[in-house]
């Protein structure tokens, strides 16, 4: 397993993702934190997303409003991560991040956008 250090991914789970999903990343040797663990319940997307910015970690979302390439211009981030799921469960939710998760070797989330939907991630830079 890759230390942290190694993996060079460090990601910001928001509050409204299933604890899991940070534990999923750890356990891939990832830097995981969520948005709670930092006291940054009820923030507003602006200053989520300016946190993650300034740590450079990547956001991980059910927010659909981090989507908005206008207002969150992919190349100004370490990434994001959207869910875009008609079923928000936890089981569909973490089902669709593993799968999403197997691309994270293979294909850059740097500076893009990753939209993670049941059957497909999509991927804008």
């Amino acid at each position: 397993m890759l230390s942290p250090a190694d993996s060079g991914l460090k990601f910001k789970i928001d509050e409204n993702m299933p604890k899991e999903v940070a534990e999923m990343l750890r356990s891939a040797g990832h830097d995981a934190v969520s948005v709670l663990d930092q006291d940054l319940g009820g923030w507003a997307d602006p200053g989520i997303a300016e946190v993650c910015r300034s740590e450079g970690r990547v956001v991980v979302t059910l927010d659909v409003g981090f989507a908005d390439m206008r207002s969150f211009p992919p190349q100004d981030y370490a990434g994001l991560i959207v869910l875009r799921l008609k079923r928000q469960d936890k089981p569909s939710i973490l089902k669709a991040f593993s799968r999403a998760m197997r691309l994270l070797p293979l294909e850059p989330v740097a500076q893009a956008l990753w939209i993670v939907e049941k059957d497909r991630v999509r991927i804008r830079k």
